[in-house]
This record gives C-alpha cells, structure tokens and sequence, in this order.
C-alpha cells in the first residue's frame, strides 16, 4: 500500500481484495449507509468519514480523515494488513465447492469494530432484519448517546457507554422499539459496568482462544451461540468463528447437503475445512446466499 494525505482525505492505493458493498453489506456491521455515487458515509469510534474505492485503480479514499486516524482507526478497522489474496487461496484449495461464494464475494474483509458497540449491535441484530437493525441502533445512539458531530448536515451519534445504558429503564427505551431487546441491553450494560469494561476488551487478546472468548460472551445477557460468534468474529480477531443463522443454515444445506437442523455437525465441517479461516469463509458464504439471485 501507498498512503498519502491531501486536504483531509486519505488516499491508499494498492489495496487489493477489497469492494465496500462487500464489506459494509455482509451483515457484519450496521452504521453505514450508501450513497448515490457508491461511497459509503458511516461512524466507527468515534470518527464520521466518507470512503469510496475505485475498483479499476485499485485506489481507497477516506474522506474526513488524516493520517493520525487512518494509522489508529482505519487501517485496523478494515482490516488492510491482512493478505486476502492468500486466505482466499488456501480456502479454495481446502475446498473447491466454496470458490463461486468467495468469487462472488472477492472484496468481503471482517472489519475490527469497537467491542462494546458489537456486542450492543448483535444483541439488538436477534431476530431482526438489517433495515431495522440500522433503525434501532440508531434511534439508541440519537436517544442516549452522546453527539459525535456533524458531516455533510447531518448530525452523527455515539452508541450509548455500559454506564450511560445501565442507568436506564426498559420504558425509557421505549422510543427505540427494541422490543424483549432493551431488557438484555440493559442488563448486559450493568454485567459490563460492574466489571469495567477491561473484562470484555481482554477477549480480544492473541492469546485467547475462540471458545475461551465465546464462553465469556455467553454469559452477557441475551447473547446466544450465534450472537456470541459474531462479536467474536467481529470485534476481537477470532476469525475461526464461525457464526450460524437461517441463512447460513440454508447455505450449507444447499451446498453440502447437511440439514438444516444439524448446527453442530455445520461446525464441525468448517473447523475440519475451513479451518482458522472459518470466519471469513463463513462471510462469503453468507454474503453468496443472502445476495446472490437479487
């Protein structure tokens, strides 16, 4: 990669395996939105920028940014030092069977997100679709969080701190249209408040493993087996997580004829395949049934 900096926009080029319809419409994040030119405007800790990527350049720009953030935020944050080119090499030599999904999905990168913003995201994303996902997280931050800023006329919120959302009531919520939601929101938020939140931060350390980390999740508040994959994958690095919804199910139905009734035997296949990987494979797989045929 090449970077350079010119008049608060961030200019890398060289960045291969990479698309951000395929990123930012995996179902892996839920704060950014498309606009008309095909760039996307969203927040991450605390930062409103625009990005765009120039497919025949190969070039990504991030506007409304500097090299400070782009070396403490984005460049993390997308996920840009890993090799795609090699994972997606290995993956199709494990298994010929997912190279439509990972050619369908060539630019998907797991993006390194804020770990208490994925772990509020997922409790409310149960049972829910990404359209309302969106508006209920939202509708929480513009609720309880703290203004962030204002880009392009419009003004930006933060997702509420564990001490901010332990502090209030399921009816206070209400607005929000969270449902059996706000209940867990509320509960995890006073589990992470009264630990700090040094307890949920040291899940995504090197050396903890994917079920270490997966055990501790469970023990949030509405966070299930699904769920818990999910902030695992991510926020915290465990890329063998290997997250299982309806569609997901569905896939691997379709692609290598496991019921759909037969999570358990889902995983096994893919800690066997795709091994340290899953995660990522897993992305592409879901990014193929979810997308492909629309």
């Amino acid at each position: 990669m090449k970077i350079k900096e010119t008049n608060e926009m961030m200019e890398i080029t060289n960045v291969e395996d990479f698309d951000l319809d395929h990123i930012f419409d995996c179902g892996q994040c839920f704060r950014w939105e498309k606009n008309i030119d095909g760039s996307y405007t969203g927040i991450a800790y605390g930062r409103i920028v625009t990005m765009n990527y120039d497919k025949s350049g190969h070039v990504l720009r991030i506007l409304n940014s500097n090299r400070e953030d782009f070396d403490n935020i984005w460049r993390h944050y997308l996920d840009l030092d890993r090799d795609y080119g090699v994972i997606k090499k290995k993956l199709r030599d494990a298994d010929s069977v997912i190279c439509d999904a990972i050619d369908y999905g060539h630019g998907i990168r797991i993006l390194n997100q804020n770990k208490w913003e994925t772990l509020i995201s997922f409790i409310i994303s149960q049972n829910n679709n990404i359209p309302r996902i969106k508006k209920n997280i939202n509708s929480l931050a513009e609720l309880i969080g703290d203004k962030a800023g204002e880009y392009n006329g419009k003004v930006y919120y933060n997702l509420p701190e564990p001490e901010v959302l332990a502090s209030v009531s399921v009816e206070d919520l209400a607005p929000c249209r969270l449902g059996y939601r706000a209940k867990y929101l509320i509960e995890t938020a006073r589990q992470i408040n009264e630990e700090g939140m040094e307890s949920l931060e040291a899940l995504g350390k090197a050396d903890v493993s994917a079920a270490e980390a997966l055990e501790s999740l469970r023990r949030y508040c509405g966070v299930g087996p699904k769920v818990a994959n999910c902030i695992a994958l991510f926020s915290m690095g465990k890329i063998d997580s290997f997250p299982i919804d309806t569609w997901v199910r569905k896939v691997m139905y379709q692609l290598y004829d496991i019921p759909e009734k037969e999570m358990k035997r889902m995983a096994s296949f893919a800690a066997e395949t795709f091994g340290e990987y899953g995660g990522i494979a897993q992305q592409y797989l879901f990014y193929y049934i979810t997308h492909k045929g629309k």
